[in-house]
Formats: C-alpha cells, sequence, structure tokens
C-alpha cells in the first residue's frame, strides 16, 4: 500500500512553518519540518498592507517549501494564511501570484477557523486536563483565545492585536519603557472587553499557551533550570512565578541583551516584550500557578483535521 503523506503549510505573520507528515492509523510521523522567519507583516501590518520585502521574502520561502514537497511527492498541500493576507489590501493579489508562480492554494482562513484549528492541536499535544481552560496564541497579527475542555468549546474569539501590531505601536524604546507597557495595557484593557466578560462567564482555573512565545518561554525557564526538554513530550509546565522572573528580566533587557538569555532565539528576540506583556495582562485577570505551554498550535490542528477526513473517506 502508498504511504499516504500530506503537507502543511502555516503563514503566519510572522513566522512560516512547513510540515510534512506521513499519515498512520492512530495519528501521524514528521518527515520534515521547517520554519522561517518570513516577518510577513513587517513594514505594513498597521497599515493594512503586504510590504514589497515581505511579498519577496514570501514568494522566495514558498518556492523553496514547494521544491521540498515534490522531493517528497506530495500531492496533498493544505496552505492556510492567517491575520496577514486576511486583513492586507494586496493580499488576495498575493494569493493568486502564489497560485499562478508556484502552483499552492492558500485558504485564507478566518479569525473563527483558526481559533478552532488552534483548540485541535492543542488537544493533540495531550495539553487539556478537564477541567474549564482559557487557551491563547500569539501571533505576530492576531491572538486567538479560546474557553473549553477537552469535550468542547465554550468561548472562542480572535483579536488583531498581535505581536507585531503591538510592537509597532508600543515597543518605540529598548528597553521599553514602563509609560509604553502602560499604554500596552490601557489597549488591552479596551480590545479585549468580549474576553474580560466571557472570563467572568465562564470561570476558567487554567491557562494553556500554544507554541511560539509560550515555547521560547519555556525554553528560557528550562535553560535556567539546566534541564533539557524531552523529545516527544508536547506539554510543558511553566510556574507563573518562573514568568514573572522572566518577564521582569526582558522588560530590562535591549535587544543585543536579549539574544544573550539562554533559550532565546533571534526569531523571538523582537515581539517577545510585548508578547510577555500580554501574558502578564492576561495573569491579572485569571488565577493559576502554573501556565501550561502546548508545543501544538495551528499547523498541528490542520494536520488533526486531515487526519479525521482521513478517517472518514476510508
Amino acid at each position: 500500500m502508498r504511504t499516504r503523506k500530506a503537507a502543511v503549510i502555516d503563514m503566519g505573520t510572522n513566522t512560516f512553518h512547513l510540515v510534512l507528515v506521513e499519515l498512520i492509523r492512530d495519528g501521524f510521523n514528521v518527515i520534515y519540518k521547517e520554519k522561517v522567519p518570513v516577518k510577513l507583516g513587517q513594514g505594513g501590518i498597521n497599515q493594512d498592507q503586504i510590504a514589497p520585502e515581505a511579498l519577496k521574502r514570501a514568494y522566495h520561502t514558498l518556492q523553496h517549501f514547494k521544491n521540498l514537497i515534490d522531493g517528497e511527492q506530495i500531492d496533498r498541500i493544505f496552505a492556510f494564511a492567517t491575520s496577514a493576507v486576511r486583513n492586507a489590501k494586496n493580499g488576495q493579489d498575493f494569493v493568486q501570484e502564489v497560485k499562478s508562480r508556484i502552483g499552492i492554494d492558500i485558504k485564507v482562513i478566518s479569525g473563527e477557523e483558526e481559533a478552532l484549528l488552534i483548540y485541535e492541536g492543542i488537544k493533540l499535544s495531550g495539553s487539556l486536563n478537564g477541567q474549564t481552560e482559557l487557551m491563547m496564541d500569539i501571533g505576530g497579527g492576531s491572538v486567538e483565545f479560546i474557553i473549553g475542555t477537552s469535550q468542547e468549546v465554550f468561548w472562542k474569539g480572535s483579536f488583531e492585536i498581535g505581536g507585531q501590531r503591538l510592537l509597532e505601536l508600543f515597543h518605540h524604546h529598548d528597553p521599553i519603557l514602563t509609560p509604553e507597557i502602560h499604554r500596552l495595557h490601557a489597549y488591552l484593557e479596551e480590545k479585549l472587553q468580549s474576553l474580560l466578560q466571557a472570563i467572568e462567564t465562564y470561570q476558567p482555573t487554567s491557562l494553556v499557551g500554544a507554541s511560539g512565545t509560550f515555547d521560547t518561554l519555556t525554553d528560557i525557564y528550562y535553560e535556567s533550570m539546566l534541564q533539557c526538554k524531552l523529545t516527544g513530550q508536547h506539554a510543558f509546565e511553566l510556574p507563573v512565578s518562573e514568568f514573572h522572573r522572566i518577564y521582569q528580566l526582558l522588560l530590562t533587557k535591549n535587544r543585543e541583551e536579549r539574544l544573550q538569555i539562554p533559550g532565546m532565539i533571534p526569531m523571538r528576540v523582537d515581539m517577545i516584550v510585548v508578547a510577555s506583556s500580554l501574558i502578564d495582562f492576561i495573569l491579572k485577570h485569571i488565577a493559576v500557578e502554573s501556565i501550561t505551554c502546548s508545543h501544538y498550535a495551528l499547523k498541528e490542528g490542520a494536520i488533526a483535521t486531515v487526519l479525521k477526513t482521513e478517517v472518514e473517506t476510508n
């Protein structure tokens, strides 16, 4: 029987992810994965444009991904674009250009669809423990929040307040200034009213962060403990006290100094201050002792959806 394979491309506002998988009866095996800091939102996100330099990086990366996909003889490609493309005035032109130039069909997903795929990814990671949880994924363009259990979603929302947007709006000095943090928190208070009401209504008792910034924060924590993450583990605990220690560290350092923090990766160094400030804001509204960090997010949720389709058609 021929091996069934699929490719998933997650075109985030900051990072493009490629995952090549072999579909098996109870799940999937990753054949190859790669992430590239395309920074699609850089230089235009708050003007609802994809800048020319960002387009150039995107075409180059997608052609590279297509070469890898063709090398594995994979014809099932699931490509998703999120906040930067769905809000850009030239987003549809970009989608059409990729189709004609590279041969990849891109599905531009809504914030609601994105939230549901993130939920599926988190569920697949084993991060949910049966209680009512607040889940969050900080992208470059948007931030998704989901309140629910491993069985069902009670509430979901997508907000255009991602790391690249917050960076351009508030992080004007390095290290960031205290008044900039205060303005950022006031902005979040205004933008996240519907989330704060949902937290009040559903009373989640734990916080789960998906991928991205949360991966880096746990990397920094593990490095400080002189521990390694185990291969095959997809959920990690970050004590809130340790989050606050790392956050205070990030607030006092400039870009070069942040790069020296063990566990920091260059891809995250610019956005991590405003993203951590968003987490700090959320922690003021939900009392937890630790944050569960899911290594799985949107792209794994897409794989989970592909697997469901496979089961239904066989």
